[in-house]
């Protein structure tokens, strides 16, 4: 069982900056992809980014391409999230997620290519 622990979240202003971070663990287990996803109150949780592991493929919901930017450290088993220009709109728990399988391009947004979540950062953005 992969274990996801996110970092870096808190209350920010609009126009700020924050970095989430997320370290995979747990034993023996391969880094297919990992993405982030985000749940705002009475709404279903949605894809933001994801990044497939050894290729670097990099995939963005429209809502944020151009403010934020996933990355990752293979040797570290972390993926990182950049939310740069915060609007309120972007207040959500951000979710973690993991799969030890290499998704298709077209699959990495979708919530049913990963099998391990985190248990979430929360993020609010004041105006």
């Amino acid at each position: 069982q992969v274990q996801l622990v996110e970092s870096g979240g808190g209350f920010v202003h609009s126009g700020d900056y924050l970095k989430l971070s997320c370290v995979a663990s747990g034993g023996t287990f391969s880094m297919g992809a990992m993405g982030w996803f985000r749940q705002a109150p009475g709404k279903d949780r949605e894809f933001v980014a994801a990044i497939r592991w050894i290729e670097a493929n990099k995939s963005y919901a429209d809502s944020v391409k151009g403010r934020f930017a996933i990355s990752r450290d293979r040797a570290k088993n972390t993926v990182y999230l950049d939310l740069n220009s915060l609007k309120p709109e972007d207040t959500a728990v951000y979710y973690c997620a993991h799969s030890q399988k290499r998704p298709i391009l077209s699959n990495m947004s979708s919530r049913q290519a990963y099998e391990s979540w985190g248990q979430g950062t929360q993020v609010t953005v004041s105006s």
